[in-house]
Formats: structure tokens, C-alpha cells, sequence
């Protein structure tokens, strides 16, 4: 079942964006800069939710805007999601400081429970500061466009 829902690059990124970026919304994932086609990005999502790991919820302030959140079941994949972090930093280039992976491969049981108290009480800033947050891409689109 895990590759079927897993089986691709986006959906994996889509989660650890949701997971320690603070992605939101479908701008969010859309300029990235990780080069998501659009059709992709809303199969992926779509595919996400309808596998229960994403849910789709109105943003407060324009109902007619939607934001995604991993639900329960989703954020239940911190632990995978962390070791493939530091699995791929620790083998191929990835831009992470060196001391920063290394202080995620000994604290691990604490940055997985700090990723679940962030999801619980909705806190949007990117645990994992280095990958940037959705802040940071807006800047840096913004500095592109300019």
C-alpha cells in the first residue's frame, strides 16, 4: 500500500513540505522551485487526500482559498520521513549543514516529537529552517521577478 500511495517523487515531496517546510497552500507547492507541472501538483494533492494522509481545509480568511494539512494519519509518517532525510543528506548533496544533520541523527526522537507538537497546534514556521519555508520562496520569486 506505502508505494502505491508513495510510489512517486511529488507525493513524497508534497508530504515533507507539509511536514517541515510549512507549505499551506497550492502556491505553496507550485513555487517551490522544485518544478512541479500544476496537473501534477493537483493529482498528487487529490491522491493524497483521497488516501487520507492530506486534507484539504478552507483558509480563514478567503473561504474560497484552500489550505492542505497532513492529517493524523499523515503525520504519522515523521519517522520515515526524517530517516529518508538524513539518509539523503548524509549520501547525496542536499545543501544541509553538516552540524544540522548530525544534531537531527541524535536528537531524532525529539525532532519527530517536535514535528507532531508543531502539526497539533498548527504552528506553520518550517522546522527545518535550511529547506526553506514558504516565506522564503515567495522572496525568492519576488527577487527573480525583479
Amino acid at each position: 500500500m506505502a508505494l502505491e500511495v508513495f510510489g512517486d517523487r511529488w507525493s513524497l515531496l508534497i508530504v515533507r513540505d507539509l511536514m517541515v517546510r510549512g507549505f499551506r497552500t497550492f502556491y505553496d507547492f507550485e513555487n517551490s522551485g522544485e518544478g512541479i507541472a500544476t496537473n501534477i501538483l493537483a493529482d498528487r494533492l487529490r491522491r493524497l487526500c483521497e488516501a487520507g494522509i492530506v486534507e484539504r481545509e478552507p483558509d480563514e480568511k478567503d473561504r474560497r482559498r484552500m489550505n492542505y494539512r497532513l492529517t493524523e494519519k499523515g503525520i504519522d509518517l515523521a519517522p520515515v520521513l526524517l530517516e529518508m532525510l538524513i539518509w539523503g543528506a548524509r549520501h547525496e548533496p542536499s545543501g544541509a549543514p553538516c552540524e544540522v544533520i548530525a544534531e537531527m541523527a541524535k536528537n531524532r526522537d525529539a525532532l519527530v516529537e517536535e514535528t507532531r507538537r508543531r502539526w497539533r497546534e498548527r504552528d506553520p514556521r518550517p522546522i527545518l529552517p535550511w529547506l526553506g519555508g514558504p516565506q522564503l520562496v515567495r522572496k525568492k520569486r519576488a527577487a527573480r521577478n525583479s
